[in-house]
């Protein structure tokens, strides 16, 4: 069995997001509630969701074109929902760490 380098590299990035995951899973308990905490939940739920995402890309040569072009459309609006609510959690802590 020959593993070509997309295999590899999609492997890797399941790894990653398979240790982030329970990582942020692990943090979930020491992060207060209020807004931080809102966020944090936001911020796993994406995560979990990418990371099915990851589970599940080995399998997209099988899609319909059109499918394919959906998911990644739906990857990039939740990367950037992702993106935002990070910044905006990164502004809260600074925020309380200031005050």
């Amino acid at each position: 069995m020959q593993i070509d380098t997309a295999f590899f590299i999609n492997a890797v990035g399941i790894a990653i997001m398979i240790y982030g995951l329970i990582d942020i899973l692990l943090l979930r308990s020491k992060i207060p509630g209020g807004q931080v905490g809102k966020a944090w939940k936001a911020l796993t739920i994406l995560i979990a969701m990418f990371t099915v995402g990851y589970l599940v890309s080995p399998f997209f040569s099988s899609l319909p074109a059109d499918s394919i072009r959906m998911i990644v459309s739906l990857i990039f609006l939740f990367g950037a929902v992702y993106v935002i609510l990070t910044v905006r959690l990164l502004y809260r802590i600074i925020a309380e760490l200031t005050a």
